[in-house]
């Protein structure tokens, strides 16, 4: 049965993915920095495709590739891929991240992943959904340490976590060379607690930005400052 989601430039089926769009991915694609002169994008992990096909729209980029392990996900990230505006630049590598780092010789300028973070490995009965959530399918280490050898010198790293696990990523990352340059906070409403940071990765060490992002003001009432970060891709914003 057809989840068709349509975006104002893009449309993506996600009935065969584990993870369905959601919040998380989407502030990713949005928020993630995005130069100009930027020629290659990777995207780790990439599900229905939603953050690549954000970036190859936010973009010029000739190459933004992703990839995907579970062989559903893949197969619909591939058809999502060929049905946008952008399909001559996109391309899903049906693979693990550590085969995928053995194998390629390439880096990347701009590397970005919405990772599984839930620390409890607590089954599900649905392992294409535990794969997708859980972080012991893919452990913050092995993230950082791929991304630390398929980075390019100038390049931009960059993720969305749990806020309790930002102060220990940061410093697996510095370990391997990956120093914090941007980080937002992400409040569900003015009065919620911070859940989610955004953060920014780069091989020169730079001053640091910090900001907070709040999404909305009641609910289904969005802020303006989320309304202004969404808007090229929601069709109600």
């Amino acid at each position: 049965m057809s989840q068709l989601f349509k975006f104002k430039q893009f449309s993506i089926e996600q009935d065969r993915c584990a993870m369905k769009i959601g919040t998380d991915g989407v502030l990713l694609g949005a928020w993630t920095p995005v130069d100009t002169s930027l020629e290659s994008i990777l995207d780790i992990g990439a599900g229905t495709g939603i953050i690549a096909l954000m970036l190859a729209q936010r973009s010029n980029a000739d190459v933004v590739d992703a990839i995907e392990i579970d062989a559903d996900a893949y197969e619909q990230c591939v058809e999502n891929f060929e049905g946008s505006p952008w399909g001559d630049r996109l391309y899903c590598y049906h693979a693990g991240l550590d085969e995928f780092v053995d194998e390629i010789e390439d880096q990347y300028e701009l590397i970005t992943c919405n990772p599984p973070f839930y620390s409890e490995n607590v089954s599900s009965g649905n392992l294409k959904r535990d794969q997708a959530r859980q972080n012991g399918f893919l452990p913050f280490n092995e993230l950082i340490a791929s991304a630390a050898v398929l980075l390019a010198e100038n390049g931009l790293f960059t993720t969305v976590i749990p806020y309790k696990e930002k102060d220990e990523f940061v410093a697996m990352a510095e370990e391997k060379g990956l120093y914090l340059i941007k980080y937002t906070y992400v409040k569900g409403n003015s009065t919620a607690e911070v859940k989610r940071v955004l953060l920014a990765f780069s091989k020169n060490k730079t001053p640091l930005e910090s900001s907070e992002l709040v999404i909305e003001t009641e609910r289904h009432s969005y802020t303006d400052d989320y309304i202004a970060l969404t808007k090229e891709f929601y069709l109600k914003m």
